[in-house]
């Protein structure tokens, strides 16, 4: 089931399946207690491109926390429960725009019943997430250890279990650190569910092996159409993780919007100091709007034909630059010099794009 064919599923005043826009979502990791911490993180993170925003709910108080969160945020709060069904009855009660649960860890069928009630009075969507490290027994045991076909069962045997209790306002989410497996899983679950999906590569890593396993995982599941939302999982600042997922989506056509920087590879010509220059550039370009693309070369030999496909580029010399708007060289400048000219034809640009 490619996405544009998957149930539509309100999530505060958000919308997902159906072909609506794939929203990025993220997760704090501060105290959700800590009211004031929790809302500085998520406004960064709504200011970096996240979405939704999904918070730990582990105690009373921190459900009890989820009112005053919303009360000073713009996007929509996702309550992650395990284990205690009261957490989640809670969570909705201080205006959860969505839980996160797995049945199997939240009791026997009278309590999953009693979060389903809540959740069906309120018109509250239910995420039914299963983790490679959270299979039942009697799924192991049939396949004899995780597996992609484990996974999708295990989730569909969920969904049934909410759907055997009147309610079908669902997402579901199955992750493994797998890649291929989760790929696999995916694959395997959107031929059998028209249900939207999250998806992402769960404990992927840090930044640098966390970045390339999200990117490889959910470049081919999003590739083949499947996915309503992601979230990449990195061991770091949250910030990293919508980073990274908004430029997934943009390399692959998904999600257009936002300044695109491309850089050349250090060579022997290279005489400006472009690792960190390149650095540099990108940190500008994220204080403006506009769908652009900016090169970033190293070679003035090679600068300015290597540049043709971007709205901007620079290219670094021996104590110079140039200046290059669509592949055309309007100015040399001294290396000092070459940022700040470089942010003066941005900014003019930038303001034209909006």
């Amino acid at each position: 089931m490619v996405r544009e064919h998957t149930k539509v599923v309100r999530i505060g005043d958000r919308f997902i399946g159906g072909g609506n826009d794939i929203l990025i979502q993220s997760m704090t990791n501060t105290k959700t207690e800590d009211v004031e911490a929790t809302v500085s993180q998520i406004k960064e993170l709504t200011v970096a491109g996240c979405d939704i925003i999904r918070c730990a709910v582990p105690t009373m108080e921190a459900a009890g926390a989820i009112g005053k969160i919303k009360e000073q945020i713009s996007i929509p709060l996702v309550a992650d429960i395990h284990f205690d069904y009261r957490l989640a009855i809670a969570a909705m009660e201080h205006g959860a725009d969505k839980i996160r649960i797995n049945p199997g860890n939240i009791g026997d069928r009278s309590k999953v019943q009693a979060v389903v009630d809540v959740a069906k009075e309120r018109e509250i969507p239910i995420r039914v997430g299963v983790n490679s490290g959270s299979l039942e027994k009697n799924i192991l045991e049939k396949y004899g250890k995780v597996t992609a076909e484990g996974l999708a069962e295990s989730a569909l045997d969920k969904v049934r279990l909410i759907e055997s209790m009147g309610y079908d306002n669902l997402v579901i989410s199955i992750k493994s650190s797998d890649v291929m497996m989760c790929v696999k899983a995916h694959e395997l679950i959107a031929g059998q569910t028209s249900y939207p999906l999250h998806v992402g590569i769960t404990e992927a890593g840090t930044l640098y092996s966390g970045n390339i396993k999200s990117s490889v995982g959910l470049g081919i599941i999003l590739y083949q159409g499947i996915g309503d939302t992601i979230r990449v999982s990195l061991t770091g600042n949250p910030v990293e993780e919508v980073r990274t997922a908004n430029l997934i989506l943009r390399t692959l056509g998904i999600r257009t919007g936002g300044i695109q920087v491309v850089s050349c590879p250090t060579c022997g010509r290279t005489r400006i100091d472009l690792i960190g220059l390149a650095g540099q550039v990108e940190s500008i370009v994220e204080k403006y709007k506009g769908d652009l693309k900016v090169a970033v070369m190293g070679c003035a030999v090679n600068g300015p034909g290597e540049a043709r496909e971007a709205d901007l580029g620079i290219a670094g010399g021996h104590g110079e630059g140039l200046i290059i708007k669509k592949g055309e060289i309007i100015r040399k400048v001294p290396e000092q010099e070459l940022l700040s000219e470089f942010e003066k034809e941005l900014k003019q640009m930038a303001e034209k794009a909006e």
